[in-house]
């Protein structure tokens, strides 16, 4: 039995395939999300998104929309840093991007599709598209 408690990681490659979407925990620092946790409010021209990003800055950051689908992306990197003269007895790193998309109920105007970063939380502010009202044709 004690074999088990020194296998390095045993733990950790055990709840990775039975219990996913639990976040990745480096030896230091913030947990890193497994996936993008996403709020979604409608008013009658708009809906906001708050997403979730602890840890990522900005420039790692991508939004796109097409029609009525929002997609985030986020490159994630995360290392421990020791300072001069210090052993490094052990060192983990954490590389890897983040994707999430969702359909919205109908197309966004992205044209006029606004997004903001601010203390790890991203707020997309999304204008339902107007629709095109039909035209009466007349007879000739």
């Amino acid at each position: 039995m004690n074999h088990l408690i020194n296998r390095s990681g045993l733990f950790d490659d055990f709840f990775k395939d039975v219990a996913p979407g639990f976040y990745v925990k480096p030896l230091h620092g913030d947990p890193l999300p497994a996936q993008i946790k996403v709020d979604v409010k409608e008013t009658p021209a708009a809906y906001t998104v708050l997403a979730d990003l602890p840890g990522v800055p900005k420039e790692a950051i991508h939004v796109t929309v097409e029609g009525n689908v929002v997609t985030l992306r986020a490159e994630v990197k995360q290392e421990d840093r020791q300072a001069d003269g210090e052993k490094v007895l052990r060192n983990e790193r954490y590389f890897g991007a983040l994707s999430r998309s969702f359909q919205m109920p109908v197309d966004i105007d992205d044209t006029a599709s606004k997004a903001k970063f601010d203390n790890g939380v991203l707020q997309l502010t999304l204008p339902k598209k107007v629709a095109a009202t039909g035209q009466r044709l007349n007879i000739e």
